[in-house]
């Protein structure tokens, strides 16, 4: 290889850094939401997974309802967190993963 072959894959490895850090920067500020019970709790996810809010209607807030209250909420909290995984592979360019360590944001 020679060293214009090496400045080229070295500028492509650097543009594709900036897309990576572009992206990252896209999902930080991302919601995803999922619901759980036929909506009546909604987890809000932003798309790197990490819970935003949990929205509970106030029909299923009542304290003999706690376990079930709280298995909804496991159950939507985990459908956002699934919902914004597969945004973010869906963001990520598919040579990101060609990358070696280091040249990643």
């Amino acid at each position: 290889m020679g060293a214009g072959d090496l400045r080229r894959v070295m500028k492509e490895a650097q543009r594709l850094q900036a897309e990576i850090a572009e992206n990252q920067r896209k999902l930080a500020e991302t919601e995803v939401e999922a619901t759980a019970g036929g909506g009546v709790v909604k987890a809000v996810v932003t798309g790197h997974g990490e819970l935003v809010r949990v929205e509970i209607s106030p029909e299923v807030a009542r304290p003999e309802e706690v376990d079930l209250l709280a298995d909804l909420v496991v159950a939507a909290v985990r459908e956002a967190q699934t919902k914004a995984k597969e945004l973010a592979q869906e963001m990520m360019p598919p040579l990101a993963r060609l990358l070696p360590p280091g040249f990643g944001p």
